[in-house]
């Protein structure tokens, strides 16, 4: 089985607890925060593990290259502390499970993953993916299983992701443009961290835009409209793509409105604490992040993630913004129309 690399000696010389100091949800200061990672590490109990929520930050707060959210997981399953019911749990575990089920475009050495969202071939349609589609995959047998870290499983994707990971080279690809966070992370950052070896290369859909639109610069005329942006937490995995967000909105013309809940410090879309810590956490979050929204004087809220979208959009609209995926904000740059009409 797959063991994950951890670094004792760097937890130990870090000088400032940032995985945990940094958090939005847990507030520690730097020496107590070092302290209990220390207990984490050596395997010792610790409330961290009782009160993370699973937003994945820590990963990117942390600058010197461990894993403290992974680290915080395996503990989490050795111990069997559980972050949601069984039965939520196993629920989740079963819509992921391979049946043999998928579908394959016509696979060139580039091809788009859809993972398990089929709403993601329906907004990669028109000029932006033209150079690429119909090379995509799609199914269960390409799904990451990334998603099971929320529930402190890590059992799962160490058996799963292997054989995705063999299932996508048997395509023949050399390079795969991801739709979505946690997919791409699967391969760039919980892979390399499980010591699995991935044999094609991995380029975030952020990438892939901007190079897009730099090469269609000519179709391009500057939308001129001011936009927030939700990020989900499955970008913490990922942090090296977030940058790639607001050159995509200089090059359309779109202004990043600043607010208080972006970037290193933006919030959860609140839909997984529903299922995990029920619904005061999931309101108060959604509530905060929304006010902050709200009064930046944004025209639209910007979605990444199809979950947070889901789970945003209703209140978004009740407070004036145009909710709308981040494909089809640049798909409007270029003259044409979003799936979801505008």
């Amino acid at each position: 089985m797959y063991q994950l690399k951890f670094d004792e000696k760097r937890c130990l010389a870090c000088p400032d607890g940032a995985c945990l100091v940094q958090c939005q949800y847990l507030k520690y200061e730097a020496d107590p925060a070092r302290k209990e990672m220390v207990k984490i590490f050596r395997g010792e109990d610790s409330p961290v593990l009782q009160d993370c929520v699973t937003c994945y930050a820590c990963e990117e707060y942390c600058k010197r290259g461990n894993h403290p959210f992974y680290l915080i997981n395996e503990r989490r399953e050795n111990k069997g502390i559980l972050t949601a019911p069984r039965a939520i749990t196993r629920q989740w575990i079963h819509i992921g499970e391979p049946k043999g089920k998928y579908e394959l475009g016509r696979i060139g050495k580039i091809a788009l993953s859809f993972g398990f969202m089929p709403q993601l071939k329906e907004i990669t349609k028109g000029r932006l993916f033209e150079d690429v589609m119909p090379s995509y995959f799609f199914g269960q047998e390409f799904f990451c299983n990334v998603v099971y870290i929320h529930f402190a499983n890590t059992k799962v994707f160490k058996e799963r992701l292997p054989v995705v990971i063999e299932n996508i080279h048997k395509l023949g690809v050399e390079e795969v443009v991801f739709l979505h966070d946690e997919c791409y992370a699967a391969f760039t950052s919980l892979a390399p961290a499980y010591g699995m070896e991935v044999p094609f290369k991995s380029v975030h859909y952020f990438e892939y835009l901007y190079n897009r639109l730099t090469a269609l610069k000519d179709l391009i005329r500057p939308l001129n409209v001011k936009v927030v942006y939700q990020r989900p937490c499955s970008n913490r995995l990922c942090g090296d793509s977030h940058l790639f967000v607001r050159k995509i909105m200089d090059r359309i013309g779109a202004t990043l409105v600043q607010r208080t809940y972006q970037d290193e410090t933006a919030l959860c879309c609140g839909s997984i604490f529903r299922a995990m810590y029920g619904y005061d956490l999931m309101a108060d979050v959604q509530g905060r992040n929304l006010e902050d929204m709200a009064q930046s004087g944004a025209e639209y809220c910007i979605f990444n993630c199809h979950g947070c979208m889901n789970a945003l959009s209703p209140l978004v609209a009740a407070r004036g913004m145009t909710p709308l995926h981040l494909i089809d904000l640049c798909r409007m740059a270029i003259g044409e129309t979003p799936e979801g009409g505008q």
